[in-house]
C-alpha cells in the first residue's frame, strides 16, 4: 500500500500546483477588459442565441471558480466573478460553459455517455470507501476475500478511470467551441483572444492531472490484483 499513498502524493501535488497555476491565470485575466464590454452573462446568452439554443437558463451561483453546465436542468451556474465580470476570464469560462449546453442541443455524443455513467461512478465511489474499510480492518489478510476485494477496486478504479478519460474530449471540445465563438465574433481578438485560450488551457489541464490520477490508480490496482497468489 506504499506505492498507493506516493501516487496519492505526487498527483496531489501536481493537481495543487496546476490548480494555483489555474488560479493565477484566472486572477490575471480577470483583470484585463474585454473591448466589447461584455459580462459573463452578456456572453453566456450571446452564445446561446448565436447557435439557436433554446430554453437554457443562466444564472448566478456562489463561490469561486464553481461554473458548471447541468444537463439534467439544462442550466448555465457562473460564478459571480464570471456573471457579474467584464473581463477575459469571464468571457473564457462563461463560453467554455455554454459550450456544454451546445454540445447538450446538438446530442454531442461524449457528453451523452459522461452523463449516463455518472450513477455508476457515485456508486463506485461508495463502493470504495467500504473497500478501504476493509484494508484498515485488515480483510485482504485473507486470500479468498482478498482477492475479491482486489478485482472491485480493479472495477470501481476501472470506472473511476473512464469517466475521467471521458471528460477530457467534453471540456477539449466545449473549450474549442467557446474559442471560435469568441473570435468569430470578435467578442475578444487580439491579445485579449490568447489570454482566453491561455486561462482555458490550463483549465483544462486540470481534467488532464486528474484523468492521469484516476489511470495510474486503475493499473495500480490492476497490477496489485494480477500479482496476488
Amino acid at each position: 500500500m506504499m506505492m498507493y499513498y506516493v501516487i496519492i502524493g505526487v498527483f496531489g501535488i501536481v493537481g495543487w500546483l496546476v490548480s494555483n497555476r489555474l488560479k493565477s491565470k484566472f486572477n490575471k485575466y480577470s483583470k484585463v477588459p474585454t473591448s466589447s464590454g461584455m459580462s459573463g452573462e452578456d456572453v453566456a446568452h450571446a452564445m446561446l442565441r448565436h447557435y439557436g439554443v433554446s430554453g437554457v437558463k443562466v444564472v448566478m451561483g456562489q463561490g469561486m471558480l464553481t461554473d458548471h453546465y447541468n444537463p439534467m436542468t439544462k442550466t448555465v451556474s457562473l460564478s459571480p466573478e464570471v456573471f457579474q465580470g467584464r473581463s477575459v476570464a469571464a468571457a473564457a469560462v462563461s463560453a467554455h460553459e455554454v459550450g456544454h449546453a451546445i454540445q447538450h442541443d446538438t446530442a454531442y455524443s461524449m457528453l451523452g455517455f459522461r452523463s449516463k455513467i455518472v450513477p455508476v461512478v457515485q456508486i463506485s465511489s461508495r463502493i470504495q470507501q467500504f473497500l478501504f474499510m476493509g484494508f484498515i480492518f485488515g480483510a485482504m489478510a485473507s486470500p479468498y476475500l482478498g482477492n475479491i476485494m482486489m478485482l472491485a477496486l480493479v472495477v470501481t478504479f476501472g470506472i473511476t478511470a473512464l469517466f475521467s478519460l471521458v471528460t477530457l474530449p467534453v471540456e477539449f471540445d466545449a473549450s474549442r467551441r467557446a474559442l471560435v465563438w469568441l473570435d468569430e465574433t470578435g467578442v475578444t481578438h487580439g491579445t485579449e483572444y490568447d489570454g482566453a485560450k491561455d486561462a482555458l488551457w490550463w483549465a483544462a489541464m486540470t481534467y488532464v492531472v486528474a484523468a492521469l490520477s484516476a489511470l495510474v490508480m486503475f493499473l495500480y490496482f490492476l497490477l496489485q490484483f494480477l500479482g496476488r497468489d
